[in-house]
């Protein structure tokens, strides 16, 4: 039974972007990575690879493809990488030379058990009270990510995650109603949708402005319409480097 310190642990929930310049002692990655091994697995393949980038060289270059200056500061660097190149190792030393890893089943297979990983990976940190922020972000330049880390065929970054003792204490994040999330038996949208949510939006417009005043105040559907038709530069070539990865070619 999960303990209700972990549920509240998880309610609670806030991304932390700045950290102390105490750092995360070796024991404490240590046990993170083996959180990290231990999350449940699509038919045992474990096909995901974690990089700590220590190097603080790599960790500019990838704070650079993020366009975020705060992950080459103070914390520690996890890479998550779907990982089939491995399990293709092992097939070929036991001369297997015919594979479907490639394939789209085998990637998202790879895909979900890597963010399966960042996930209790960032559950156990924040047991142990420290700040974490999963990044997405890594993936704005992924060839050149790959390049960087020096990743071989059928494996592709999925995210990034920095942790470590928080120097902030932003606000709680306010999230969508549950009945817009959470259906029974079959997908039920309240619909239309937009008029439906103008309390949301009017908490989440409050949640920015209190953030930063000198910020643009946003709404949640205005973000949501400005993002329909928006393709940051270098994402459009995803489906290119998955591809160059060895990835669904099929």
């Amino acid at each position: 039974m999960i303990k209700e310190s972990t549920i509240a642990q998880q309610l609670d929930h806030r991304t932390i972007r700045a950290f102390t310049k105490q750092p995360v002692a070796p024991e404490i990655i240590e046990q993170l990575v083996s959180v990290a091994r231990h999350t449940a697995t699509s038919n045992f393949q474990q096909a995901f690879s974690v990089i700590s980038v220590t190097d603080q060289a790599k960790k500019q270059q990838i704070a650079a493809i993020s366009k975020q200056p705060y992950v080459a500061a103070n914390g520690h660097l996890f890479i998550f990488v779907a990982d089939q190149h491995r399990n293709q190792q092992i097939g070929a030393e036991m001369g297997k030379t015919e594979n479907q890893l490639g394939g789209a089943d085998r990637f998202l297979q790879a895909w979900s058990d890597t963010t399966l990983a960042v996930q209790n990976t960032e559950v156990a940190a924040e047991s142990l009270g420290l700040g974490t922020v999963i990044l997405g972000s890594i993936l704005n330049d992924a060839q050149k990510l790959i390049d960087l880390l020096q990743l071989p065929q059928l494996t592709f970054p999925v995210l990034g995650l920095a942790i470590g003792w928080p120097d902030q204490a932003p606000q709680l994040k306010p999230r969508l109603p549950e009945k817009f999330v959470h259906f029974e038996n079959s997908y039920q949208l309240p619909t239309p949708v937009e008029p439906q949510l103008t309390d949301y939006d009017a908490v989440v417009h409050q949640y920015y402005d209190l953030r930063d005043a000198n910020r643009r105040v946003d709404t949640f559907t205005n973000q949501v319409q400005q993002r329909l038709a928006m393709v940051p530069e270098k994402r459009g070539e995803l489906l290119a480097v998955l591809r160059w990865q060895g990835f669904l070619l099929e």
